[in-house]
């Protein structure tokens, strides 16, 4: 039996339906819930990591002591050759932890965009089943250089680091395949906050106006994880 755990950083952004398909293939899952203060697995318990997003800063260390322990899970986890998808703060903590800078982007990214293949990533035929361009959904503010050995495989107008993959098991995704309607429902409840104007700010209205790129996001969440499913 496969064993996934994730790393969870507010009570309301969790994993969505990576946990649906979880089930159905029928892996062991467990988890850290991190703004809970509970403790890291043993890395010798898990055989894929997922690491959720976040409103916290990868670099809010004095607030959350708790991320340097979990930079350093990463790292290791890494090291030992895990599967891992992080998404969004996940992605920026994937970076740092192999030593990208991760910072302020020039501007906050928060709704609706296209993404586009960039040309490492139009020949990169693991990622054929992701269309080009495609439209998927961000909640940002931060990005990262892109970690060395690291591959960019799509970028958008506001974002160049949106979709890299490292050492062909390590994903770092900004944006959200795994959120289904009722996650991005709340994530505009509990951050709309953020919502302000903005050149990639799109308003409440806009957002939940284009649920319908809900379902083909999460066709191609699915398609990334049986992709690496048979990676093992």
């Amino acid at each position: 039996m496969k064993r996934l755990h994730y790393l969870q950083h507010e009570a309301f952004e969790t994993p969505a339906i990576i946990l649906i398909w979880a089930n159905e293939k029928g892996f062991e899952i467990s988890a850290t819930h991190l703004y809970n203060n509970e403790k890291l697995p043993d890395m010798n318990s898990i055989d894929w990591l997922i690491i959720m997003g976040g409103s916290m800063e990868t670099n809010d260390e004095t607030i959350y002591p708790w991320l340097i322990q979990e930079k350093e899970f990463i790292r290791n986890a890494i090291r030992a050759n895990k599967i891992i998808i992080g998404i969004c703060l996940g992605s920026q903590l994937i970076a740092s932890a192999l030593g990208s800078k991760v910072y302020k982007n020039q501007v906050k990214e928060i709704g609706w965009f296209p993404i586009h293949k960039t040309d490492e990533g139009k020949q990169n035929t693991f990622f054929d089943f992701i269309p080009n361009p495609f439209h998927v959904f961000n909640w940002h503010g931060d990005t990262f250089d892109l970690p060395t050995g690291a591959s960019c495989i799509a970028s958008t107008e506001a974002c160049k680091n949106q979709l890299f993959i490292y050492n062909d098991k390590t994903i770092g995704v900004q944006f959200h395949f795994e959120m289904d309607e009722q996650a991005i429902r709340d994530i505009v409840e509990h951050c709309k906050d953020e919502i302000v104007d903005g050149k990639y700010i799109q308003s409440e209205e806009t957002i939940l106006a284009y649920l319908h790129y809900v379902k083909p996001n999460n066709k191609i969440m699915f398609d990334l994880l049986e992709k690496l499913y048979f990676l093992n």
